[in-house]
């Protein structure tokens, strides 16, 4: 028998009050299957939790999590590809029309990008983290060899945002998508610091603040 930890004390108490409070939503969805209203690419930091930073209840968001909340580039061939498994469901079985990749302030996965990995320990996220070098060599190219570590880390994982999309839009079925407007792809920067969010905006090339200004309401 499983030693009794906070963990299953939590899924007692989720059982006994959110599921019971909202059991009627919950078991619809076993009924009628899922329909979530977007695709989440998120970074697996344990700081960040889509559902909570959105506010949205089960069955909104169909979230993958990793490293970096990077997007390898498609490939097609049969080697095993978690994220591009998860991209290929939401949007060719779920048909899910909003995709957002969400980076982060504060992220390890772009930090790790300015530090030497041991190779036997991280053999796998070395090879994952070479996802992140081209914003890496443009924040470098931007800010200069007299910027700061700080600001080179915030600026690496904006453009990662940016650099992950352009990978997205080469799966043809996402591409096509995006063409003729069925699929929206949107970058979002989460501040784990304060918990707001900013989107890029590609006309202006610049990320703004998801909630207007002077009220709590997000665009």
């Amino acid at each position: 028998m499983i030693k009794k930890s906070g963990l299953l004390d939590g899924n007692e108490i989720f059982v006994n009050s959110y599921f019971k409070k909202h059991s009627e939503e919950l078991l619809d969805l076993v009924k009628n299957g899922q329909n979530p209203k977007a695709l989440f690419i998120g970074c697996a930091d344990s700081r960040v939790i889509p559902n909570l930073i959105t506010q949205t209840a089960p069955g909104e968001l169909f979230v993958l999590r990793n490293v970096g909340n990077f997007v390898a580039p498609y490939k097609p061939d049969e080697e095993f590809h978690s994220t591009a498994t998860g991209i290929e469901y939401a949007v060719n079985a779920l048909n899910v029309s909003e995709i957002i990749i969400c980076g982060h302030t504060h992220c390890g996965a772009i930090a790790s990008l300015y530090s030497e990995l041991d190779d036997d320990s991280f053999i796998h996220t070395k090879k994952w983290l070479t996802l992140g070098e081209k914003p890496k060599a443009l924040a470098k190219l931007a800010l200069g060899k007299d910027a700061s570590k700080e600001e080179l880390l915030r600026l690496t994982e904006k453009l990662s945002v940016i650099s992950q999309i352009e990978n997205l839009l080469t799966y043809p079925y996402i591409k096509e998508g995006v063409a003729n407007e069925t699929i929206h792809i949107h970058g979002w920067m989460y501040d784990i610091q304060t918990g707001a969010i900013e989107y890029y905006d590609p006309d202006e090339h610049a990320f703004k603040s998801l909630i207007k200004e002077g009220d709590n309401v997000a665009v």
